[in-house]
């Protein structure tokens, strides 16, 4: 089992910048990926960066640019610069490990015009 806590959400106005961080526990060796997802109401659960185990790293396109991910051994950061109105989600940590699929139970960050 995988247990990811997560923590760095909150309220910033637009065009400011907040740091995600989650740390992993429990069985976490051979980690294939770690990212961060993230849920605005009414919409669906949507991946925003993800970091593999040989350190390549992908994007969403509305964040391109903006957001940084980065891993240190059980620990991913989500960087993020330049938020806007639109980044306002709860945002969800992940962690894959062959066929598992763990989720932390999300922090919400909130962008105010």
């Amino acid at each position: 089992q995988v247990q990811l806590v997560e923590s760095g959400g909150g309220s910033v106005q637009a065009g400011g910048s907040l740091t995600l961080s989650c740390t992993a526990s429990g069985s976490v060796l051979r980690i294939d990926t770690m990212g961060w997802y993230r849920q605005a109401p009414g919409e669906q659960r949507e991946c925003v960066a993800e970091v593999t185990n040989g350190d390549s790293s992908t994007y969403a396109e509305s964040v391109k640019g903006r957001f940084a991910i980065s891993r240190d051994g059980r620990q991913v950061s989500l960087h993020m610069n330049n938020l806007k109105a639109e980044d306002t989600a709860v945002y969800y940590c992940n962690l894959k490990k062959g066929p598992m699929n763990y989720w932390g139970k999300g922090t919400l960050v909130t962008v105010s015009a």
